[in-house]
């Protein structure tokens, strides 16, 4: 191998040979334990839908949408009855992710501009009755946006740890737009995580502190009491501060330049009285003055102890046995589509695969948007246009009628 550029350039191109060689070593060990692009009209019969008792349950259809970037790659299933829960789900082979990270991915996309509904994922251990999925069942991780009214625009981040859901300690604001976007959660093996939108980091931290799994480290000493003589008052009274004798002034007095109406009669209208107006001499409530108290100890702080309660728990991250995911959803306004869903342990492996799909087709997915946009607004032009332009041909009918009625009129009235 022969190179024309110096010792530099060759170290250059070695690096870049390893860096490749780094990536696709990665994506060949990378595990990819579900994925769903709903490519192909058998997804029903990979899917089920829930028939649990007592629930109005709506459909999903299979449609890119009324806006897309891919007609193929951006099917996906939609909800498409107004005001109803939904409920589907899917199983796959059952794994555990002990000392290994743990990836949820897919896209939304609120084509419908949703007013009040959810549109996140639920998952599941190996007990999932899919037939009969609801609210109420268990799952282990719920994950995705939530749009209801102004006051509700979040992404969902819960986590079921010893029977209990848990949601996250922080507001994670979601997409609220009509496009798609793809949301990802990473639970990593070092009880850290991070939650991303369109492949960029909008949230992380530690699962410990984020969420209430444990009690807290620390409790206050319940021996520990405030000292009776404690002063925490920054400020004291001037006790030789006295209020002015002439301090106390009513804060409205009689208008003395009001003269009483010379029609005004005392036995019909009563005693004439001037009006009130804003006295100036008026100061308000007397307060002293406020000297820097020579006593003050500062604010008291509650001394704490460890809580015998807790007990740390390095597992916080794992599950033994993942084993299905599902739609457990209520939407007033339907329209929402589900696609490109994943789940691995390899972080690189998720971004790839939100590039190859929604990176890949979201450019035009806009563009036909706008297109299909500024074709509405020309049409609603033109049907102004024509509205009005009838109304005018009508204005004009009516002036001529009006006019031979008088000419008929006129006609008559000669004849007489």
């Amino acid at each position: 191998m022969r190179f024309a550029g110096n010792f530099s350039d060759m170290m250059t191109v070695l690096l870049k040979s390893c860096l490749i060689a780094q990536i696709f070593l990665t994506l060949a060990f990378a595990e990819v334990y579900f994925k769903e692009e709903f490519s192909d009209a058998k997804w029903e019969d990979r899917w089920i839908n829930s028939e649990h008792s007592g629930k109005e349950w709506g459909k999903f259809v299979l449609t890119p949408g009324k806006f897309y970037g891919d007609a193929e790659i951006n099917k996906g299933i939609q909800t498409s009855q107004d005001a109803r829960f939904y409920g589907l789900s899917t199983k796959f082979t059952p794994f555990g992710n002990k000392d290994k990270a743990v990836i949820f991915q897919f896209t939304v996309k609120h084509e419908q501009n949703i007013d009040c509904g959810g549109g996140y994922i639920k998952v599941f251990d190996c007990s999932l009755d899919p037939k009969d999925m609801h609210g109420e069942t268990p799952y282990l991780v719920m994950f995705g946006p939530d749009i209801c009214g102004p006051g509700t625009k979040k992404v969902h981040v819960i986590f079921n740890y010893k029977g209990k859901n848990l949601l996250i300690n922080k507001e994670i604001r979601c997409k609220d737009d009509v496009y798609t976007h793809v949301y990802t959660l990473i639970v990593n093996p070092d009880n850290t995580y991070v939650v991303k939108i369109d492949n960029e980091k909008v949230e992380s931290g530690e699962l410990e502190k984020d969420w209430d799994f444990l009690p807290p480290k620390k409790i206050k000493d319940p021996e520990a009491k405030k000292p009776e003589d404690w002063d925490d008052n920054p400020k004291i009274e001037d006790p030789d501060d006295k209020k002015p004798e002439d301090w106390d002034q009513p804060e409205y007095i009689p208008d003395p330049d009001a003269v009483k109406p010379e029609d005004w009669d005392d036995e019909m209208d009563g005693e004439w009285e001037p009006p009130q107006i804003t006295n100036p001499a008026y100061k308000g409530e007397w307060k002293p003055r406020m000297l820097d108290n020579p006593n003050y100890k500062g604010p008291w702080i509650h001394p704490e102890i460890d809580n015998p309660e807790y007990v740390a728990d390095p597992t916080l991250y794992k599950y033994d046995e993942i084993c299905a995911v599902g739609f457990d959803l209520w939407q007033v306004k339907s329209g929402t589509i589900f696609d490109n869903l994943l789940i691995t342990d390899d972080e690189a492996e998720a971004e790839k695969h939100a590039r190859d799909t929604w990176g890949a087709t979201k450019e035009n997915e806009k563009k036909m948007k706008e297109k299909q946009d500024e074709e509405e607004r020309k049409a609603a032009e033109t049907k102004s246009e024509e509205d009005e332009d009838e109304d005018d041909n009508e204005l004009e009918e009516t002036d001529a009628t009006d006019e031979s009625d008088e000419s008929t009129e006129a006609d008559t009235h000669d004849e007489l």
